[in-house]
């Protein structure tokens, strides 16, 4: 790697400063890093790789660069980004630098026809896409078709994410690369982020070849106040329970500068915090927003949080990369990243065009265990690898995700990543019938990816000492990046030894009663599941409409920080329900009677979780109230290890079969249930009701743990 400085001769020069004072006023200019990468990328077969701050100006190089080189003739510029919210972004930032860029993707299908044909004739300047779009391979296909020899330049932004060392590595990114350099080696390609340590920053820099010039930038942020609440002292201080959290929130919300981010670690969270919050303020607006909404949902309210409609977004990390609101006076995290270099990707979306803005964090006790599933969630598993390449050798065809999930039993979602790891090392190809062999060997490299593992853990640990406050909180966040800079910033919570002006360690005793109260008025319906696994249960396709469950419902779902409490109370030990909790699922009861089809006239419980006393009171106390035939408790040896979908449903198939059923010929059965993530016992127990005679089975639950 070299790190020249390189200028720009006057004709470039001058069309680049066109572009910065269009896009950053009359006054602005390039900084020297920013011309540098600049005058690199005239260049054939130039590789770049900029790490700057947040708001440093990575944007600026590329449509500086791409006004450059299309001025002297060269072919447009392809940038592989991962939002749509920064493609938008980007598409309008195109246009003040007086380009003409378009976007494709799943909201505007319509329009792919007309772009590819622009693209071709050469009317385009930019196209925008995403690594997953590219990785298609009849989008792939004719995109690339059209480009192959033509491109001007090659953009790869937030490119830690082509590194398995970096806190987000996307396959699909890695394979993209991989193309776009073999496909195109004499195209000039940039890769830019802002959240790469020396490592990622190696490696990545390794993947674009031996020349990359690397242009590395400080990535102190003066604007930001960095603030833990409640850093976990040792001095048996009560750390903030989640339901404290919530409450924090509610209180200071009021209080925070401008308009931000409420991160959280869940969409369950997220929706849950964005209710309370709208509970006791309703006149502040906020909404929730996470991946499962649809792209239109998701626009809508990025522009209303540009536009300060909202005071809040309460988001899951899918508002992360690339969205760029410049006036955003604050991050607060309701438990935290599993990364330091997440973290700081995170809090950067604030006060990019502030004097002030704050990043807050209140951490959870249960953040340990998200980090340790982030630390081991991509690393591929050995038995299920082989699975599924077994299959597709034996298939002798492509072979869709649905039918490897079937067939091997292993999860949808994890067949897919497995697929695309897969694809990075060239073991297997998508074609457009669907995934096959090639025929190359797999092997699986424990060393690496113990080193993977071991990254990921010692970053655990750095986010401790930050969660505790050992030091100087931005100084902790640029070691984490190895930016050789790194000082104490002598404003954060650390450094003053005290929070911000404002804000407080504890939230009030009333917020936390009213949220309670309204977050416990909440009902969590369970959809039956309604297709059998195939695989290790053999029987696969459709449930039959007479082994179905009705909608059920269930009183707590995943970690509902209304009920934490009372979660670790009751599943501490297999003991009689306490008064609180038969009184909440009676409630549960009343609420859910004018959804029923048929009134439930026997109930039978199921100890799915190894919580049979528990369950035996429930039934009890419900039969009691709701004048019910009590049938007995299902006491089934729970399964052990992680279970693929197939394995469980078929355990619990197996457990039944030496067991008697209850008396429930003709009757329609409530089925109370300690506690389950997955619904298979619900499933397999319904079914295996339902042929015993029972006219219909309503499930209750407990816990429906995520």
């Amino acid at each position: 790697m070299t790190t020249p400085t390189l200028a720009l001769d006057a004709d470039r020069a001058a069309v680049a400063g066109r572009v910065i004072a269009a896009m950053a006023g009359p006054e602005a200019r390039l900084r020297p890093d920013q011309e540098t990468a600049v005058a690199a990328l005239c260049e054939d077969a130039a590789r770049v790789l900029v790490v700057q701050a947040t708001g440093w100006g990575k944007s600026a190089v590329y449509w500086a660069a791409t006004a450059v080189r299309r001025s002297e003739g060269a072919g447009p510029t392809l940038v592989v980004s991962p939002l749509l919210s920064l493609m938008r972004d980007q598409v309008a930032a195109a246009a003040r630098a007086g380009l003409r860029a378009a976007t494709v993707n799943s909201a505007n299908i319509d329009d792919w026809s007309g772009i590819e044909r622009d693209l071709v004739s050469g009317a385009l300047d930019v196209l925008l896409v995403s690594p997953e779009r590219l990785a298609n391979p009849g989008f792939g296909r004719r995109v690339l078709d059209a480009l192959t020899g033509r491109l001007g330049l090659v953009v790869i932004d937030e490119a830690h994410a082509v590194s398995d060392w970096g806190h987000d590595f996307r396959p699909d990114y890695r394979r993209v690369s991989d193309v776009l350099q073999r496909l195109l080696p004499t195209t000039p390609v940039l890769a830019t982020t802002a959240t790469a340590n020396a490592r990622v920053t190696d490696d990545v820099a390794a993947q674009l070849g031996e020349t990359t010039l690397v242009l590395r930038g400080p990535l102190a942020r003066a604007s930001l106040q960095l603030a833990v609440v409640d850093p976990g002292r040792g001095d048996g201080y009560d750390r903030l329970s989640p339901l404290d959290r919530y409450a924090w929130v509610v209180d200071h919300l009021p209080r925070l500068p401008g308009s931000g981010i409420i991160y959280t670690l869940t969409v369950a969270d997220a929706h849950r915090l964005a209710e309370a919050i709208a509970s006791v303020h309703p006149d502040l607006p906020v909404a929730a927003y996470t991946g499962q909404l649809d792209g239109a949902q998701r626009e809508k309210l990025e522009d209303a949080l540009l536009a300060n409609e909202v005071k809040a977004l309460v988001a899951t990390s899918a508002l992360g990369m690339g969205y760029d609101k410049p006036d955003l006076g604050f991050v607060v995290h309701v438990g935290a990243p599993p990364s330091p270099v997440s973290y700081y990707q995170q809090v950067g979306r604030a006060g990019r065009a502030l004097d002030h803005a704050l990043a807050v964090l209140l951490p959870s006790e249960a953040d340990d265990r998200v980090w340790e599933y982030f630390a081991t969630a991509t690393i591929p598993v050995p038995a299920q690898v082989e699975a599924v390449l077994a299959v597709l050798a034996a298939a002798g065809e492509s072979m869709s995700v649905p039918a490897l999930e079937a067939e091997t039993g292993v999860r949808r979602t994890r067949v897919e990543l497995l697929l695309k790891q897969l694809a990075v090392e060239g073991v297997v190809e998508r074609g457009e019938a669907g995934w096959s062999t090639t025929g190359k060997e797999w092997t699986f490299d424990a060393e690496h990816y113990d080193g993977v593992i071991a990254v990921r853990r010692r970053e655990a640990d750095i986010m401790r000492s930050y969660t505790r406050s050992e030091s100087c909180l931005m100084q902790l966040l640029q070691r984490s990046l190895d930016d050789p800079t790194a000082e104490p910033c002598g404003r954060c919570s650390a450094c003053l030894g005290a929070l911000p002006t404002g804000l407080e360690q504890r939230p009030s005793v009333e917020t936390r009663r009213a949220v309670a109260a309204v977050l416990r008025t909440q009902r969590h319906a369970v959809e039956p599941r309604k297709m059998w696994p195939g695989g290790a249960f053999g029987s696969r396709g459709r449930i039959a409409a007479g082994e179905i469950a009705d909608p059920g419902r269930a009183l707590v779902h995943a970690d509902a920080p209304e009920w934490s409490e009372l979660v670790a109370q009751v599943f501490a030990r297999d003991a009689e329900a306490p008064e609180e909790l038969r009184d909440a699922v009676v409630g549960v009861l009343a609420d859910w009677r004018g959804s029923w089809a048929e009134r439930p006239e026997t109930v039978v419980g199921l100890a799915a979780s190894g919580f049979p006393r528990l369950v035996g009171s429930l039934v009890d106390h419900v039969a009691e109230r709701g004048r019910l035939q009590p049938a007995g408790v299902l006491d089934l040896p729970a399964p052990s290890g992680d279970l693929s979908s197939a394995e469980e449903a078929a355990w619990w198939r197996d457990q039944l079969l030496a067991a008697t059923a209850p008396p429930v010929e003709g009757q329609v059965v409530l089925l109370v249930v300690d506690a389950s993530s997955s619904l298979w016992p619900v499933t397999v127990v319904t079914s295996w009701l339902r042929r015993a005679g029972a006219r219909r089975v309503l499930p209750l639950l407990v816990h429906r743990r995520a």
